[in-house]
């Protein structure tokens, strides 16, 4: 007999991010896939999703499905009907926060081992025009978190309650804890850059994450046991971008805790593309 799986249950199974990773975990895992609709972005049925509101307070319309889970990995996301609207933006992100509140607390009551959560850049999002403006060098996850919107406020928000459950806040029993502050998981980036604009280019290969390098930190994530600070709290914020030498963001604690190695390189993935910003930014000076 093989060694029996972990039960892993995955919230906004049917948004973009949670699409990129689950071909990487649906056979390592025995996957509950929780949305509130069952088609992905593209309107196609995505096999084995169950309806589920987590955005009820009533968290025993939903319990069952946290019941002997491992690992919760949340991708869960209430998108703003018109993003345009300010109070509508806070509205969706206040809601997001509530959300990020049911998950752990049921994953707490029902003895869940640990919470993986998609945070973003976002939540330290400020620094990151002072970086590109040459007035700041580089931000780790333990840098102050800062951010200009609502979005990357209600990020921040996920982290620091998360950490509230990883302490023991809440109950006594600690609850790991991990935030995975996404960087860019897309191929287009550089190539969508106008053709010369350099500081641009940087930020592209910066924050670029491949979906192999970003199923792996999710993985690792939920498979490391000890993911403990040097306080002994559970509790980690990894950044989740590939092994990019332009990058202004940290992964070393992410190597160091869970054992990340990244396999992909902004700069030659898309050294070609490179290349052409160069030339293009040449020809603009002569």
């Amino acid at each position: 007999m093989g060694e029996k799986k972990r039960k892993v249950v995955v919230t906004g199974a049917c948004g973009l991010i949670a699409g990129q990773v689950l071909p990487f975990i649906r056979e390592r895992y025995d996957l509950v896939l929780l949305d509130i609709r069952t088609t992905d972005r593209s309107g196609q049925e995505l096999e084995g999703v169950q309806i589920a509101d987590l955005l009820q307070p009533n968290r025993d319309a939903y319990r069952h499905h946290f019941a002997g889970a491992d690992a919760v990995l949340h991708f869960g996301f209430v998108r703003a009907q018109d993003p345009q609207d300010s109070d509508a933006r806070f509205r969706a992100e206040y809601a997001n926060i509530e959300m990020a509140y049911n998950v752990y607390q049921t994953a707490w009551e029902e003895e869940v081992r640990r919470v993986v959560v998609t945070s973003s850049n976002h939540a330290a999002d400020y620094y990151e025009r002072l970086i590109l403006e040459h007035k700041h060098d580089f931000v780790y996850p333990d840098t102050f978190a800062l951010s200009d919107n609502f979005y990357g406020w209600a990020k921040i928000a996920y982290e620091t309650l998360g950490f509230v459950f990883a302490s023991g806040g809440v109950g006594g029993r600690p609850l790991d804890n991990v935030q995975i502050r996404i960087g860019g998981p897309r191929e287009t980036d550089v190539a969508r850059v106008p053709k010369g604009d350099l500081v641009r280019m940087r930020r592209a290969l910066a924050v670029y994450l491949s979906e192999r390098d970003m199923a792996q930190l999710y993985i690792k994530s939920v498979d490391t046991d000890d993911i403990r600070d040097e306080h002994g709290v559970p509790f980690q914020i990894f950044y989740g971008i590939s092994d990019n030498p332009h990058a202004f963001w940290s992964i070393v604690n992410a190597r160091k805790v869970i054992g990340y190695e990244p396999q992909d390189n902004s700069e030659i993935r898309f050294r070609q593309l490179i290349a052409e910003h160069i030339e293009a930014a040449l020809r603009k000076t002569e």
